[in-house]
């Protein structure tokens, strides 16, 4: 896209709700209220069952960061039905949800369960804990969790399935083939102007083997 057609696009940005509404119509007030301040026993199962998930949070200023979790059995416990408690597992040390959270508590949470075409949404407002207990209690493979992440709940609702049915997300026959994706290792090349053979073979990061 050249310079041209970005600048014609700014000049026809979206600045005011009116005008946002006037693309993507009224939402209905069934809509506009379908959320709660309480997970519910389904949703509370379903997000027992939710083995991947999504944060998002916001620094200070709006940053936002973004950060993909999981584990192969769900670790998510309800002390009541307005609190959710997520762990967190070894990773690079950026911990940049983390000191998000520490600056600005707001936070996003995206739950899907793989094959399920629905998604649960939750948002909250986030602290840290490393209390031993509770962290004895987010184990997996024998190892506690490095930290907790206890949500009060502010909202929490249900998404439809489009986006993962027009994605066919679950639908083998859709897949590439992994090694038709550019891997860590070529971007990380691209990216930083590296050389291949100082980094990790494609593929084989060490990192694949030290999970927990």
């Amino acid at each position: 896209m050249d310079t041209g057609r970005i600048d014609e696009l700014v000049r026809t940005r979206i600045e005011t709700v009116e005008e946002l509404e006037a693309v993507v119509g009224v939402p209905t007030p069934a809509i506009l209220e379908k959320h709660t301040t309480f997970t519910t026993p389904l949703m509370r199962e379903y997000i027992e069952q939710a083995r991947f998930f999504v944060l998002a949070t916001s620094d200070a200023d709006g940053n936002c960061d973004c950060s993909p979790r999981g584990d192969l059995i769900s670790k998510v416990l309800f002390p009541d039905d307005k609190t959710l408690v997520l762990p967190d597992r070894p990773g690079n040390r950026r911990a940049d949800s983390y000191r998000n959270i520490l600056e600005n508590p707001h936070v996003g949470i995206l739950f899907l369960v793989p094959g399920v075409d629905e998604v649960v949404r939750v948002n909250g407002r986030a602290s840290l804990s490393s209390d031993p207990g509770l962290l004895a209690e987010l184990a997996m493979s024998g190892k506690p969790a490095q930290l907790a992440v206890i949500v009060q709940i502010d909202e929490a609702y249900l998404h439809c399935a489009r986006a993962i049915l027009r994605a066919k997300l679950w639908d083998p026959e859709t897949w590439v083939e992994p090694e038709s994706v550019p891997s860590l290792r070529d971007i990380l090349a691209e990216q930083h102007n590296l050389k291949h053979e100082d980094l990790e073979p494609a593929r084989q990061e060490r990192y694949r083997a030290e999970l927990y």
